[in-house]
């Protein structure tokens, strides 16, 4: 089975997988939301129940109670439908925001705030029970219309519990809504005037208290006690009301499967659709790519990959023909290499051969000056040869370096007096200014970058001319110039300057000679010391070799 069919099925697996398995997870999650929906709803229908008989209880009106229901429906998010047992609509939030009351929801509650008289708190004889539930009455009855005075004269409210059950009602005076105290002083003492005669109701509540003094057993006393004391209040106490939550319109909880199957087979369906098309996308670039590196292999360093797009595909085959265009100017390199060597040994090579095959037929006779010559010639090979193992050891990065903290201002002062010989023979002025910078690094490379620079300047520097080696400084870095007035460099050949076998001079004649790697290999000893070398030129002005190396800390 190819690649393309084994990730095409392995993706369709796991897709399956994938989807079955949410499918049954979002099944059994939705049961258990469901189930704590209606935990939740229940839950809010008694925290309103909870909220409006505390209210009516203490306040003993609905007035007033439109602010709280809506309160309510900002914490719990549902239509409250607030109605009284006669009927009559108290408040509904539909009717609040100026929308069309919705048929009425399911959840139903009961509100009754009337309190439960404690007869265990009144005297146990009936006569004593009889007047503490008169007592309780006329006491309730008397602070109920009290806080409904207070309540529509929008002055706080507080109840205060009592061992009989039978709330006492006070202003709240501490409340912090309490601004004009002398006014709200005399709201209360004209609430209290108006409330203080307990009515002509409470002599038929007497009689009725007294007709359940004439039964003698405890719990039909108390029984018929406590419907007296209910009965008697019902008339000054808030009405009775049900509370409705939500709205039948709203959306039904249930959770059908078929809706979710279909979209979890949708789901599969477009997994299965992408993978292909994935598959193909992925796919195709690296069929592509696996060729090119096959004629890559094969030798063939002349092919590329065609790049769409910037996604990860894209780069990695932007990333392939950046190496096959690094192994093609490797391989250029490398055929210059072999070229330009064989061009460098190939004259002093054919000097030795001749010199000694004519030796060797008594051509002519051997003398110290042909000596010297044969010398001359074989020092330049082993130069070469020489500069060619320093340059290979440079570019694997295994040239050996001692780094030390190195003072620019000795080590030119170093260079200058090793030089000073040559350049008063040639005629050339040899100055170093430099002012003391340190830096980190092999002083044997660095004097040997130096000593190469300044040769170049000293074989291009007519008689007459100057060299000037100086040494300065920024704030982060040590900068080191070698400044000649020779004859300079065409700009042209300045990209050229830091390449194997270069030369200024194309006859590679031995008075401007070398073997043409010394800078190539300055630069790859600058470069190891995380530096950096330039060069400036005019021809006829003279040329500048700029080195610029990390200070020592």
């Amino acid at each position: 089975m190819s690649f393309r069919l084994r990730v095409l099925w392995l993706v369709i697996l796991v897709a399956v997988c994938a989807i079955a398995a949410t499918a049954w997870l979002t099944l059994r999650q939705a049961s258990q939301q469901i189930n704590d929906s209606a935990t939740t709803d229940r839950a809010q229908l008694d925290q309103v129940v909870g909220r409006l008989r505390a209210y009516g209880s203490q306040h003993g009106t609905w007035e007033g109670v439109p602010g709280l229901v809506q309160d309510l429906r900002a914490q719990t998010g549902q239509r409250i439908h607030l109605v009284a047992d006669t009927g009559d609509v108290i408040v509904d939030t539909d009717t609040q925001e100026n929308r069309t009351a919705r048929p009425l929801g399911t959840m139903v509650g009961f509100v009754d705030p009337r309190p439960v008289l404690n007869l265990a708190a009144l005297p146990a004889e009936p006569t004593g029970r009889a007047k503490g539930v008169v007592g309780a009455i006329a006491t309730y009855r008397t602070g109920v219309l009290f806080a409904a005075c207070l309540t529509r004269k929008f002055v706080p409210v507080v109840a205060s519990p009592t061992s009989t059950g039978v709330p006492r009602f006070d202003a709240d005076l501490s409340a912090p809504d309490v601004r004009d105290r002398q006014g709200v002083d005399e709201i209360v003492r004209g609430c209290r005037y108006v409330t203080a005669q307990p009515g002509r109701d409470l002599a038929a509540g007497a009689d009725r208290v007294q007709d359940c003094a004439a039964l003698t057993a405890v719990e039909p006393l108390d029984s018929c006690l406590a419907q007296v004391f209910t009965n008697q209040i019902s008339d000054v106490a808030p009405v009775t009301a049900r509370v409705y939550l939500g709205a039948r319109g709203d959306p039904a909880s249930a959770l059908a499967a078929g809706p979710l199957l279909a979209a979890a087979a949708g789901v599969a369906t477009v997994a299965i659709i992408g993978t292909v098309l994935l598959s193909r996308r992925v796919l195709r670039p690296i069929d592509t790519l696996t060729a090119a590196a096959q004629r890559l292999g094969r030798g063939d360093l002349t092919g590329r990959v065609p790049v769409r797009g910037n996604d990860e595909l894209a780069e990695l085959a932007r990333s392939f023909n950046r190496m096959a265009d690094s192994l093609q100017r490797g391989e250029e390199r490398q055929r210059r290499l072999v070229a330009d060597v064989a061009h460098e040994l190939r004259t002093p090579l054919a000097n030795l051969r001749g010199y000694l095959e004519a030796l060797s037929d008594g051509v002519i006779t051997p003398d110290q000056e042909l000596y010297a010559s044969l010398l001359e010639e074989a020092v330049l090979q082993q130069r070469i040869v020489d500069d060619l193992q320093d340059l290979a050891l440079a570019e694997a990065g295994n040239l050996a370096y001692h780094r030390v903290t190195v003072d620019l201002a000795e080590l030119l002062e170093t260079c200058g007096t090793a030089h000073h010989a040559r350049a008063e023979s040639a005629g050339v002025s040899l100055r170093v200014t430099a002012e003391p910078v340190a830096v980190h690094a092999d002083p044997d490379r660095l004097r040997q970058v130096v000593g190469n620079l300044v040769t170049n300047a000293l074989r291009a520097t007519a008689a007459g001319g100057s060299v000037r080696l100086v040494a300065s400084r920024t704030e982060t870095q040590a900068i080191v110039r070698v400044v000649d007035t020779g004859s300079g460099i065409a700009a042209d050949a300045l990209p050229h300057v830091f390449d194997r076998f270069w030369r200024a001079d194309a006859a590679r004649g031995r008075r401007t000679g070398g073997s043409g790697l010394g800078l190539a290999i300055a630069r790859q000893i600058v470069t190891d010391h995380q530096g950096n070398i330039t060069v400036a030129s005019e021809v006829g002005t003279g040329t500048t070799f700029t080195i610029t190396l990390p200070r020592a800390h």
